[in-house]
């Protein structure tokens, strides 16, 4: 009973501090290659829409394995995905130092990503380590693709966003390489398609909302 509550209090205050809380880097913000350039309105806009889909995968990167933790059994698996969630907090802290440095906002719907993205990973998890890590490296590899994309859409004068997605995208791909050693399971077809539409819906709606 003692170790449920405790499970609870320390889900409750995973999402309380994702979603409210100033985040806070381990590591310095990484250097852009060069200075960054002057944005036009429309340019810092949507250089600005792009940040706001990163941080809203953050959210969810969190939300996914704050929830994996909780449902795996294994103590060492449950220290990988806490792990991986202090490592996303980097990214979560840099996405919305670009953000403030924009002059743009976090999505008004982060709380409701948070919770689709929990309910994701504990669905995976209740059909075990291997599925849920198999889950995770889907999605890393979904997300590092998504990563590229930005990356081709990016304003040439924000350098600065630039040099955190390319080390965000370097830290999704060890992260999915991570599970595939860890004893993660190929995902169906079916899945892997679901999964797409899913990130294709939000990425859509975080972008202007």
């Amino acid at each position: 009973m003692t170790r449920s509550l405790d499970s609870v209090l320390a889900v409750a205050d995973a999402a309380l501090r994702t979603l409210f809380a100033k985040p806070h880097s381990t590591r310095t913000p990484p250097a852009p290659e060069t200075p960054p350039g002057p944005l036009s309105e429309t340019e810092r806009r949507e250089a600005g829409a792009l940040m706001r889909v990163n941080h809203v995968g953050e959210i969810c990167a969190q939300a996914l394995y704050t929830a994996q933790a909780a449902v795996t059994r294994d103590p060492v698996l449950r220290r990988h995905f806490d792990e991986a969630a202090r490592e996303e907090t980097d990214h979560l802290a840099w996405t919305q130092q670009r953000l403030d440095d924009l002059g743009s906002h976090a999505s008004v719907l982060n709380p409701l990503w948070y919770l689709g993205a929990f309910g994701l990973g504990l669905v995976a998890g209740r059909f075990g380590d291997a599925t849920s890590l198999g889950f995770v490296a889907e999605t890393e590899r979904q997300v590092e693709a998504h990563l590229d994309g930005h990356l081709d859409r990016l304003p040439a004068g924000d350098s600065a966003s630039r040099a955190v997605i390319q080390q965000m995208k370097l830290d999704e791909a060890r992260h999915a390489a991570q599970a595939w050693q860890a004893g993660a399971k190929e995902l169906p077809a079916p899945a892997k398609a679901a999964m797409r539409m899913a990130s294709r819906v939000m990425t859509t709606v975080a972008h202007r909302v």
